[in-house]
């Protein structure tokens, strides 16, 4: 059928159409010059309009465009309307059944992965787009007509909002998931552990979203949350123990995991790794060989025997790089050197060996060629590295050569290897689970690790347990950034926090909490006490006072109690302390540094040092171009690290801490605290 504009209403309309055909699911509309087809999957509506003389008929096309006839014989325009939309309202509501169908297959899938008990992870809402996107691309009406029907209004909208309001619908789902999840299992939440987990344990555990941090600050029970997640994938069937990797950052601390695990779930399957042993692994079932250890990485004196030697070779034979040495020392480290063979200076090599130790080791870490080293640095310190890095290069000649004839590897190499033979494919990761104690000491090279394992296998998930506030290990390569910009180094995730410390009081944790979050680049958290503490369970107390404060312990301490004694650095162990034992014969007195007191708790805490100076806390600042080249950044707030470090110190005491100062050379972070409402006595 066709409808033509007359002779006259052709010559006054000027238009490039003057004729439409009916075919068999569309129309074509056609001029001299101009023809367009429009297919029924493309109209959206039609209309009949009466002018003053002729009829004129309207064609609705997505994206607002309308094409149009004019200048019909009203009669003929009215009857080819009528067949028109008797057929397109024929073709409609048929493509309406198969567009609900498609729309309801879709939904049906959704409410299937909804519905199914399952945590809804971010990649979940991904695949439920992908799914709508794909229904939606499937379609044989216009989405615009789509509520036009009864049929397919209800599914469409449904579907509109699920792409429209995704991560609400996603958190919604999930919250009523784990408050299910919570009550169900209420039995294995409250015997996991021997004490039953708290609401915030709980909904981290049951949280498996592809990359999760958990905060957990002191005291509040992490390795808790750790085992009862490990128990949880093996009660929901999530994965089977051999699918589960635990790691921790010390031999130590993977031993005592092991325990805990033992002992809370009664398995041997499970077993905690430390980053190196798991390199090892990967390596000796990637090349079917086990690489050896040098023994060099855990004997100091024969290490630093073999750094020395070579160095004062250099020396000796290189009068260009004795130059650049001295030169080093002394302009840089402010050494004062004496003259002529100063590298045979018993009081030089003893000085220098940890530092050349400590270099070689960031050179290793960083794994790269010396060019690369080099293109790496910070564009401030690039020339004067390159320098040292040419005055190093023979140390770390000597030290390759003594790993050849040793047939071994060093630690840097085994995590470079193992990455080396992840990406070759020559080991497939059989872990779908990770779990990472600590999770705030990584450094690039061990996350490197992790992000190689999770090429593998896309849906591996990471489960990051540890606390920015306590990240005191930049020294040994740690990068905070990996913990605080979490979501941006180990794709988008959650985040959630355990509120709840069950070692210290509430006035100790007000005091160290405002104190460590004035540095805005530390992640803000909840973290409450379960018992209340007088303004004086932290003081500030002159440094002076140490014994009177160790005779007044004496007298109500138990012997039970632990007293804690902490300092900036070990040399600053107070002469006191040797006559603990028969002076203070019921005090139980320990002394570490605050570094070797990470993980640490006691009753009472002692924090030594809080002077200026030299051997000040905070400590100033007094990098070498090496550690500026190769550590990771410093945060742009002052003494940032040496402020986690204090938090450490402070956060170790159940009961009371005091915080011993010179009063006159005080600790910038004395006036800090006294801001904080952090009282100064005279005496104990």
């Amino acid at each position: 059928m066709e409808l033509k504009a007359t002779s006259l209403g052709k010559r006054l309309a000027q238009h490039p159409y003057d004729r439409v055909t009916l075919l068999t699911a569309g129309v074509k509309v056609a001029g001299d010059k101009h023809e367009y087809l429009i297919p029924f999957n493309q109209l959206l509506a039609i209309n009949c309009k009466r002018g003053l003389v002729w009829g004129e008929l309207e064609f609705v096309l997505p994206d607002e465009k309308v094409v149009r006839l004019h200048g019909t014989e009203w009669t003929d325009t009215q009857r080819f309307y009528q067949q028109l939309s008797a057929l397109w309202n024929s073709w409609s509501e048929e493509m309406s059944d198969i567009a609900a169908r498609v729309l309801n297959e879709a939904l049906d899938a959704i409410d299937q992965l909804v519905g199914n008990e399952q945590w809804l992870r971010r990649r979940d809402i991904e695949g439920i787009a992908q799914r709508i996107q794909a229904a939606c691309a499937a379609l044989p009406l216009p989405q615009a007509r789509l509520n036009e029907f009864d049929i397919t209004r209800e599914p469409w909208q449904k579907c509109q909002a699920w792409l429209s309001d995704s991560e609400q619908r996603r958190a919604a789902h999930n919250q009523e998931y784990t408050a299910a999840m919570l009550a169900r299992y209420d039995d294995f939440f409250t015997s996991v552990e021997s004490s039953p987990l708290n609401p915030a344990q709980a909904r981290a555990v049951v949280n498996v979203e592809d990359a999760l941090l958990v905060l957990a600050g002191a005291g509040s029970g992490k390795t808790s949350v750790l085992v009862a997640r490990a128990g949880w994938l093996l009660l929901r069937q999530q994965a089977s123990a051999e699918q589960i990797l635990l790691l921790a950052f010390g031999r130590k601390a993977a031993q005592e995991m092991d325990e805990r695990i033992a002992s809370r779930l009664h398995t041997s399957d499970i077993t905690a790794r430390t980053f190196h042993s798991l390199a090892l692994y990967i390596i000796s079932q990637g090349s079917r060989k086990a690489p050896t250890l040098t023994a060099l990485e855990n004997d100091t004196a024969a290490r630093h025997a073999l750094l020395i030697e070579a160095w004062q070779t250099q020396c000796r034979e290189k009068k260009a790089q004795l130059k650049g040495w001295r030169q080093w020392l002394e302009e840089e480290l402010e050494w004062t050197l004496p003259e002529g063979e100063f590298w045979q200076d018993a009081g030089v090599i003893k000085r220098i060996a940890p530092r050349l130790d400590r270099w070689l080791g960031l050179m290793r870490t960083h794994g790269g060629a010396q060019a690369q080293m080099i293109a790496d640095a910070p564009e401030a310190v690039r020339d004067l590295f390159g320098k040292r890095v040419k005055l190093m290069a023979p140390l770390l000649k000597a030290w390759k050569t003594a790993l050849k004839a040793e047939n071994a590897v060093d630690f840097a190499g085994l995590i470079h290897q193992a990455i080396n033979v992840l990406d070759k494919g020559r080991f497939v990761s059989p872990w779908k689970h990770i779990l990472v104690d600590e999770f705030q000491d990584i450094s690039p090279q061990r996350a490197a690790l992790l992000a190689a394992l999770r090429r593998q296998n896309a849906h591996t998930t990471l489960f990051a347990v540890g606390d920015d506030w306590q990240a005191i290990y930049r020294f040994s390569g740690a990068q905070l950034s990996l913990t605080t910009a979490f979501s941006h180094h180990f794709g988008e995730g959650d985040q959630t926090a355990l509120d709840t410390t069950y070692r210290f009081n509430s006035r100790i944790g007000e005091i160290a909490n405002r104190f460590i979050q004035q540095n805005p680049h530390q992640l803000t958290k909840p973290l409450n006490s379960l018992t209340a503490g007088d303004k004086k369970a932290v003081t500030l107390l002159g440094e002076d006072q140490l014994e009177p404060l160790l005779d007044k312990l004496s007298g109500y301490a138990k012997p039970d109690e632990r007293i804690l004694v902490m300092a900036r650095y070990h040399h600053l162990r107070p002469a006191a302390l040797e006559k603990a034992a028969t002076r203070w014969p019921k005090l139980n007195v320990d002394f570490m540094t605050i570094h070797a007191s990470k993980g640490q708790q006691a009753d009472y805490a002692i924090i030594l040092g809080l002077n200026a100076g030299r051997d000040g806390f905070p400590a100033p600042a007094r990098e070498s171009i090496m550690e500026q080249a190769l550590l990771p950044e410093t945060e742009d707030f002052p003494d940032a690290e040496e402020r986690r470090l204090l938090y450490v110190a402070l956060t170790r005491a159940r009961q009371k801490v005091w915080l011993l100062f010179d009063k006159a050379q005080p600790s910038s972070f004395v006036d800090i605290l006294k801001r904080l409402d952090v009282p100064v006595a005279r005496k104990p």
